[in-house]
This record gives C-alpha cells, sequence and structure tokens, in this order.
C-alpha cells in the first residue's frame, strides 16, 4: 500500500470515527494505536498531532467507551482492540441510541400516518423515496396500488409488499417485464398483476403509488434515461395524504380508471 493510500485510510477512519462521537483527539489516538498496535503518551503525540498533555484526555474517553486498555506502567502503554471489536461496540452503542430514540418519540402520542395532509410534499433522493414508499406500504390497511420500473422494486419493498399481503391487504401491480412478474407471484402470494398505461420502461417515471385511496406518491427519474435509477441522487418524489387531497384526487381518478379498464378487457 503506497503512502497516500494509508495516509488517506487514517484519515478517513478518523473522519468516520468523529461521526460516531469521538472528539478528534481521540479519534486520533485511537487511530494511532491501531496503526502500531500500542504506545506511550509521548509516542502517541509524535505520530497523532495529537498534544502530549491531551493524549491522557482522548485515552481516558477511548477507554470510557471500550475501545482501549491501559497498562499500569511507567510510562504508561495504551492499547487499542482490533477493529473487529471496535465495530461491535460501535454498532452496539448505535443500536441503544436509537433503541432509546425510539422509545422516546413512541412516548410522544400514537403515530398519525394517515392525517390530512394539506398540499404536496417533496422527497429526494432515491433511499428516502423508498423510505417513504416502505412507510406506506407498512401502513397499508386494505389495498396497494403500485407502478414502478422493477429496477426500483427493490427486496425490501418486495417484502413489505408480502407482509402487506399476509395482513390482508390487496397488491396491485404494474410497470414490471413478464419475467419479473413471474417471481413476484412467486414472493407476494395474490397478487394483481396489470397494465400500465403506457411503456412504463420508456419513461423517465420512476414510481406511481396510492395506497388505500388515501396517500399517493409519484416520481421520476430526475435526468431521465441519462441518469439511471441505480444512481441514488437520480429521482425525486411528491406525495400527498387525505382523501381531499389534490394529488391524491387526480392520482385516484388516474387509478381507479385504468383498473376498471383493466377489469373490462379482462
Amino acid at each position: 500500500m503506497s503512502i497516500d493510500s494509508v495516509d488517506d485510510a487514517r484519515s478517513e477512519a478518523i473522519e468516520h470515527l468523529e461521526q460516531f462521537g469521538l472528539s478528534a483527539y481521540a479519534a486520533r489516538t485511537f487511530v494511532a494505536l491501531t496503526t502500531f498496535g500500542s504506545g506511550t503518551a509521548t509516542e502517541i503525540s509524535e505520530i497523532s498531532n495529537v498534544p502530549r498533555t491531551r493524549v491522557y484526555d482522548a485515552v481516558d474517553e477511548l477507554q470510557e467507551r471500550g475501545l482501549v486498555d491501559v497498562q499500569q506502567s511507567s510510562p504508561k502503554q495504551f492499547w487499542a482492540v482490533s477493529a473487529e471489536t471496535a465495530q461491535r461496540i460501535l454498532v452496539q452503542e448505535i443500536e441503544h441510541r436509537t433503541d432509546r430514540l425510539n422509545s422516546a418519540l413512541n412516548a410522544l402520542g400514537p403515530r398519525q400516518q394517515k392525517h390530512e395532509q394539506q398540499g404536496v410534499w417533496t422527497v429526494d433522493d432515491q433511499p428516502a423515496v423508498t423510505d417513504r414508499v416502505l412507510e406506506f406500504v407498512r401502513g397499508a390497511d386494505d389495498e396497494i396500488v403500485y407502478m414502478t420500473v422493477e429496477e426500483l422494486l427493490t427486496d425490501d419493498i418486495i417484502d413489505a409488499l408480502a407482509a402487506a399481503a399476509d395482513r390482508g391487504v390487496t397488491i396491485r401491480l404494474a410497470g414490471i417485464s413478464s419475467d419479473v412478474q413471474e417471481l413476484i407471484r412467486e414472493d407476494v402470494p395474490g397478487v394483481e398483476l396489470f397494465d400500465s398505461m403506457w411503456l412504463w420502461s420508456d419513461t423517465p417515471a420512476g414510481r406511481l403509488m396510492m395506497v388505500d385511496r388515501e396517500q399517493t406518491l409519484v416520481s421520476v427519474i430526475v435526468n431521465g434515461k441519462a441518469s439511471p435509477p441505480s444512481d441514488p441522487r437520480s429521482e425525486t418524489a411528491i406525495w400527498g395524504a387525505g382523501e381531499t387531497n389534490s394529488l391524491v384526487v387526480v392520482l385516484r381518478t388516474l387509478f381507479t380508471w385504468r383498473l376498471e379498464h383493466d377489469e373490462v378487457d379482462d
């Protein structure tokens, strides 16, 4: 590995450790110890650009989080846990904080998923759009109508649709190829497949969705065919909720016409 590669890895490791809540000095100290195995305060200071007097504070911070052990010698020696142990400790911290956050948010009151939303709301970037779709699917009680390009029909969404079907929710799906349709039938029992209103794969549209006829979402691929669906920056969506919401009224009419037309053709 080149010197530049080592320096880049060190800088990236320090940056991510700071994002996990470590101070800059603690992050630099841990990376220095990881690089050289163990060291005294003087040695750490020389290779990490941490003032010697602040190394002890950094070590105390790391020791409180289980990331460093101390040998009671003269001078004291400090030793960093392995990368695998550090990862496990930090993941456990995140899970604990996430659980505490979830408990605190739930204590604020019941979730109101389907109240009337005035106007239309926007969400950008494919992961965020997918999160909103998953939220709608998981909250569905009666019906989900979903048109999409198959590149956006991720495993998480398929699993959520399958879980909704298990709850007795009617699933209607369009826009995917015949090969993928067969796979969907296996994963989502009882799914109803219908013809979309145009050749979905030839348009920059990303998704059209209606849940319980009270929530709707429509997304587009921002740069059309020049921006592949796999690009997380490529998608933007608008959504609305409530029986009288303007977006809901328009898409409900559109979907109702399409589904009734499809039934007549059958």
